[in-house]
């Protein structure tokens, strides 16, 4: 890929917000991953300070940035859209942490060009942890569920 249409794509990416960006051509592959954290805060913040502090910061940064999340099988996302643990306002959620599922069991629904997707467990076993919250925006590929 063309160095660039490479820096084109960075600085789009750093200009809209957008966390993350993929793009194929032919048999090649960029991913362009974009995520602040503290530290970039606090850099950006104070840059007389950087070069002092700024291997301290990332650090602390690096411990404090790995979530404590359960180990099993992710469930992600299939599509962009809005994330519902219901069929409807005021109704039983499909499906609650420490819940058994079975393959092939509704665990959710996404909204997506007004159109309810239910998305299925792909795998058995017991919801350990739902990682988003209902009506939140859900990301292709973005992890929904553990199941263990």
């Amino acid at each position: 890929m063309d160095l660039r249409k490479l820096k084109t794509l960075i600085e789009l990416v750093e200009s809209s917000g957008i966390a993350e960006l993929e793009i194929s051509e032919g048999e090649e592959r960029v991913r362009i991953t974009r995520t602040p954290t503290a530290t970039m805060q606090q850099v950006h913040a104070a840059p007389q300070q950087m070069a002092a502090t700024a291997p301290q910061q990332a650090a602390v940064a690096a411990e404090s940035v790995k979530p404590a999340v359960p180990e099993g099988h992710v469930v992600k996302s299939p599509m962009v859209g809005s994330f519902y643990r219901c069929p409807s306002p005021g109704a039983k959620a499909f499906v609650e942490v420490g819940q058994s599922v079975n393959a092939g069991d509704t665990l959710c629904i996404i909204e997506a060009m007004k159109l309810l997707n239910e998305i299925e467990a792909d795998h058995s076993g017991i919801i350990k942890a739902i990682l988003v919250e209902s009506g939140q925006a859900v990301e292709y590929g973005q992890p929904l569920f553990i199941i263990a």
